[in-house]
């Protein structure tokens, strides 16, 4: 009776379809690059309108490589720091002050040590 018996594939297990005479759709990739210097590339369709900005896997915003809303701008400003902001406020004698007093105050006591 085994010799008789009829064999057959599980449903969904192969496709019985080639892909002889399939013309996929015209692709173009589009770049996009967040702050932190992420690259993400997208595959989009020939004719679509891409977006300026795409979210970043990092969660930031990327905009698109080359356009010019990008932040390699010889014009973008640099990052301030705390540095540059506290030298704006004070010179460097005062802040060698104010530190001398703030280790003196430590060492008489008036400031604990946290450990």
């Amino acid at each position: 009776m085994a010799e008789r018996s009829l064999r057959g594939m599980s449903i969904g297990a192969k496709s019985l379809e080639s892909d002889d005479n399939v013309d996929f759709a015209a692709r173009v990739e589009v770049a996009y690059v967040c702050p932190k210097g992420h690259r993400t590339i997208l595959p989009l369709a020939e004719g679509a309108e891409p977006p300026e900005e795409w979210e970043c896997r990092c969660g930031q915003t990327a905009v698109r490589e080359g356009s010019e809303n990008s932040e390699d701008d010889e014009d973008a400003k640099p990052a301030r720091t705390h540095w540059d902001m506290l030298l704006e406020r004070r010179d460097i004698p005062e802040l060698q002050e104010l530190l001398d007093k703030r280790l003196q105050m430590h060492r008489e006591g008036w400031i604990p040590d946290y450990e």
